[in-house]
């Protein structure tokens, strides 16, 4: 069942997305050459606490941590290891809190040092198809029209989409209904009312779809092996405009990727 979310559990969603986003930031900050992926969990579970939020992801079906990392051909669900960071590579980082009984999610691929134009053209593509989507966010819009706007982004760069995993509704739990996928094919009819809260989260893979999860049972990967990037942002659906709760400022990602392209 679908949700919508009265004004106080709304204001509640948004102290959640702000204490997201900052957590985030700091994160994407810290990423750096020679930090490792255990570091960056630590750190985001220590500054989750610092705010007086609970970690969302830790003991999720057994998860043990509270950051996702997902290193270049890693798609999502990056279990953290003693890995160090390097110049060069791309990294996912997929971050939830709980505020106050309510949900918060998002997620950034971050670039380490000087990547490659490849880097570059698959965060550029991916962060652009999450605000497409965003745009796309309206009351009275369906989930094709959100999964069409990620489709229009993304076709034109010979990229695939995942579509094992997708977005979901968010609130008193984590993922809640509905599905919100980033491939027309596999979104439904439903209309987007004013008062709901959803996740859109673009997975795009440089070359095929296909994905395998490794030993671990979480950590999803290409599997061709080649690059991967993830962007997300939970969102409330209004009379106009969605309004994003998680926003980190795209701008800060310009010098790298270029300005957020519209339209």
């Amino acid at each position: 069942m679908v949700t919508i979310k009265s004004q106080r559990e709304l204001d509640l969603m948004r102290e959640a997305g702000k204490h997201v986003a900052g957590v985030l930031g700091e994160l994407a900050k810290m990423a750096k050459a020679g930090v490792t992926l255990l570091e960056l969990d630590a750190a985001a579970e220590r500054l989750t606490l610092e705010r007086d939020c609970k970690p969302a992801f830790k003991g999720y079906h057994g998860f043990r941590h509270t950051l996702c990392t997902s290193v270049n051909e890693q798609i999502v669900h990056g279990v953290p290891t003693n890995r160090a960071l390097v110049d060069g590579d791309i990294v996912g980082l997929d971050f939830g809190l709980v505020y106050k009984g309510f949900y918060g999610d998002s997620a950034v691929t971050v670039p380490i040092g000087k990547v490659s134009d490849r880097c570059v053209n698959i965060m550029r593509a991916t962060r652009d198809s999450l605000y497409a989507a965003i745009d796309a966010s309206r009351d009275g819009n369906s989930l094709r029209d959100v999964a069409r706007a990620v489709e229009a982004v993304i076709k034109p760069y010979g990229y695939s989409i995942v579509r094992e995993f997708v977005g979901h509704g968010i609130g008193q739990k984590l993922h809640e209904d509905p599905q919100v996928p980033n491939y027309v094919a596999g979104a439904s009819s439903l209309k987007l009312r004013k008062g709901m809260t959803i996740c859109i989260e673009p997975m795009i893979n440089e070359g095929t779809a296909e994905v395998r999860v490794l030993d671990d049972q979480w950590t999803a990967v290409t599997a061709d092996g080649k690059l991967s990037a993830h962007f997300e942002h939970t969102l409330a659906i209004t009379d106009g405009p969605a309004e994003v709760l998680t926003e980190w400022n795209p701008a800060r990602f310009d010098a790298v990727l270029g300005p957020l392209t519209k339209g």
